[in-house]
């Protein structure tokens, strides 16, 4: 045999030796492996509701105009403090004095055919009784006076209106306070006929603020007027306001088949650091549970892939607060273990029944392939693996 036949000969055991070791199947994983594990342990859970709401004044009176008309002064502006039935705008009076002349003159005029009625019925009054008139003509005389003292009447209230109209183009405030809005400039109309135009809004006290948040139903039975409360808003992130909640609003607000309820919450805010608009996020305290055994509430969604050490479980009816965990054997098999859970605090849930202890690792997620192998346990567990 020549030397480069044993050459080709060496070099095909060498490559099928190679392509044996390589496809060559490796060890299954430990199922220890295949699930990231937390220690059940003794501790204390603080149940908070937590919420969004927005910082509203007290009282906060939009202050609008009854007639129409061209701004002609604006004497409060942005900030300004302002007393009840100061001036805040006032309209072009021009139209208003014209339309206050043009009743005066026909109350004038009403009153003139009322008093020549009324010498008409005199006469006919003195003629009848000499039998120089019918009574028929006599009636007609005093359903004449009787009519002219009704267009008499409806001239002054046209004059009354008038004049009111006239009033009411000079803009007041009806409270005491701070004005947060100003919607109007000098030389804007503004029109009144279908819709009151809002033209301030204003404050009266920003010492005294509350948040208006939305609850959800399935927290709002929790709530009691008087809780404590506390909230920050993003202008001073590092600092925690405090309030008590006032009333619990009855009426529901409904939005994509999820309800919620007006939780209005009262805030001191003496140095006026607070305004009105900002955005807080309220806590609520309205649970605390000392030294009870806990769990991760990842453990209490983890629900095995069929395959993985038998059929996916079902959970028990949500009703009776019990529910179902896994943790692992001595064989690194998955075991279910029902329990009953009591309070929360969104990461941790605290167990009331159930065969657990604490140090025991309960399951709250499978691992991922990449976590398996950064962690050496899914060596050859799926597909091809060069063996060295």
């Amino acid at each position: 045999m020549s030397i480069s036949k044993t050459v080709l000969i060496v070099t095909g055991f060498v490559m099928i030796g190679g392509m044996a070791f390589t496809y060559w199947p490796g060890e299954k994983p430990l199922s220890s492996e295949r699930y990231r594990t937390q220690a059940v342990d003794r501790g204390d859970i603080v149940q908070v509701v937590t919420a969004n709401g927005t910082l509203n004044p007290v009282v906060l009176v939009s202050v609008g105009t009854q007639v129409s008309g061209t701004v002609q002064k604006l004497v409060a502006d942005f900030n300004d403090h302002v007393k009840e039935d100061q001036v805040l705008a006032e309209l072009d009076p021009a139209l208003f004095k014209a339309e206050v002349k043009k009743s005066e003159a026909n109350v004038v005029i009403a009153q003139a055919a009322m008093d020549l009625a009324q010498l008409r019925i005199n006469r006919m009054t003195t003629l009848q009784s000499k039998n120089l008139v019918s009574k028929d003509e006599l009636d007609e005389a005093r359903h004449q006076v009787n009519e002219k003292a009704g267009q008499l009447k409806l001239a002054e209230a046209q004059l009354e209106r008038d004049r009111i109209n006239l009033r009411n183009s000079v803009i007041r405030s009806p409270i005491s306070g701070v004005v947060v809005t100003r919607n109007v400039d000098i030389g804007q109309t503004v029109a009144a006929s279908f819709q009151t135009p809002t033209l301030f809004q204003i404050a009266q006290d920003l010492r005294q603020m509350q948040i208006n948040t939305s609850i959800a139903e399935a927290d709002v039975g929790m709530l009691q007027p008087d809780m404590a409360v506390t909230f920050t808003v993003d202008a001073y992130p590092d600092q925690r306001f405090q309030g008590r909640i006032r009333q619990i609003r009855l009426g529901p607000t409904i939005q994509q088949n999820v309800v919620t309820y007006n939780v209005v919450v009262d805030v001191d805010n003496k140095d006026e650091r607070l305004l009105p608009g900002m955005t807080a996020y309220v806590s609520v305290t309205v649970g605390e549970r000392k030294n009870v055994l806990r769990v991760p509430n990842a453990a209490l969604s983890f629900q095995p892939r069929r395959g993985n050490d038998g059929e996916r479980g079902s959970r028990p009816a949500a009703k009776d607060r019990k529910t179902q965990v896994y943790r692992l054997d001595a064989q690194g098999k998955l075991k279910p273990v029902v329990v009953e859970v009591g309070a929360t605090d969104n990461t941790l849930t605290e167990i009331v029944e159930g065969d657990l202890k604490p140090g025991d690792e309960v399951v709250t997620r499978e691992r991922r392939r990449r976590d398996r192998e950064e962690s050496g346990g899914d060596s050859g567990s799926r597909g091809p693996r060069l063996r060295m």
